[in-house]
């Protein structure tokens, strides 16, 4: 059934029949036939076929959910039993948030892939809300979000205090200032993430703290389309102190003198909650941990 449901996914995944054939090193014939057998089992289509495309029907999308969730307790499964050998090693998934995912993370990785060889990460980046959900479905093994939230199938543990500071490009009107009055970023365009991302939910609760209410508003899905934006001029934004380390060290942007910042939030592990974990999860846990507080010598 594992293989079947394998196949289900890389088919949907993939879109076609002969590009599912060629990521699982099989025949275009043995890819339907495990098609036809896991509808026969299910006792129901699940795919719609056609000479251009093949998609999920509403039946399919139920058994491609619940497919990946069992992959995904199947592969955790395999690692636990892996782990009778007392070695970490195996596969790890890992999820992360944009702002960790993309400044953070990489130097974590670089470490533990120095220090523990038979480890193999792999790395999801996503927004938090995405993370979380990836986590809850079995998808992931861990995930490290911004801010803080409540899930009845997750275990949050934060870890690590992070500090946002509002953002200008050097030629901007208040950079020029020694001190701003929170009341006057009212009246400056303001370049936000998405809904869902950890970096939004910071910047609406800054405005709800201080009761600002900006009118001149863009939303960009990239922290680095938002830090190109700033620096060309385009407004003002709310970053982490990790976003813009290298952006601060050759002054293409700069922090502005507001005496009620920087904000303060945590980043956070996410795991779920009634599950085992193997032992490549505990040493990668561990190591976030040890060596947060350190990552500026990680740095090469």
């Amino acid at each position: 059934m594992d293989q079947q449901l394998l196949v289900f996914v890389t088919v949907s995944e993939k879109g076609n029949f002969s590009r599912a054939a060629e990521e699982l090193h099989m025949t275009q014939p043995a890819v339907s036939q495990y098609i036809q057998t896991l509808e026969r089992t299910i006792g129901t289509k699940l795919l719609e076929r056609t000479n251009k495309y093949v998609r999920l029907n509403k039946a399919g999308e139920i058994v491609y959910h619940h497919a990946k969730e069992i992959l995904g307790l199947y592969t955790r499964m395999q690692s636990l039993v892996d782990d009778l050998t007392n070695h970490a090693s195996g596969n790890l998934s890992i999820g992360a948030s944009y702002t960790f995912g993309e400044y953070v993370l990489p130097h974590i990785i670089a470490y533990l892939r120095e220090h523990y060889p038979l480890i193999n990460p792999a790395i999801s980046i996503g927004n938090t809300k995405e993370i979380e959900t990836l986590v809850a479905n079995h998808q992931l093994d861990v995930g490290i979000v911004e801010g803080t939230f409540k899930h009845e199938k997750l275990d949050m543990e934060p870890f690590s205090e992070d500090l946002m500071f509002v953002v200008v490009s050097p030629n901007h009107h208040l950079a020029r200032k020694r001190e701003i009055k929170i009341s006057e970023l009212e009246s400056e365009t303001w370049i936000v993430r998405e809904e869902g991302s950890g970096t939004r939910e910071s910047t609406d609760e800054m405005f709800q703290k201080f009761g600002l209410s900006p009118k001149k508003r863009m939303e960009f899905g990239s922290t680095q389309i938002i830090k190109e934006s700033v620096e060309a001029g385009l407004g003002i934004t709310l970053l982490s102190q990790w976003a813009i380390r290298k952006e601060l060290t050759m002054h293409s942007l700069t922090t502005l003198k507001i005496k009620e910042l920087p904000l303060k939030r945590k980043f956070s592990i996410v795991t779920k909650g009634d599950q085992f974990q193997t032992k490549a999860t505990e040493v990668f846990i561990r190591l976030l941990k040890e060596k947060f507080s350190n990552l500026r010598k990680l740095d090469k």
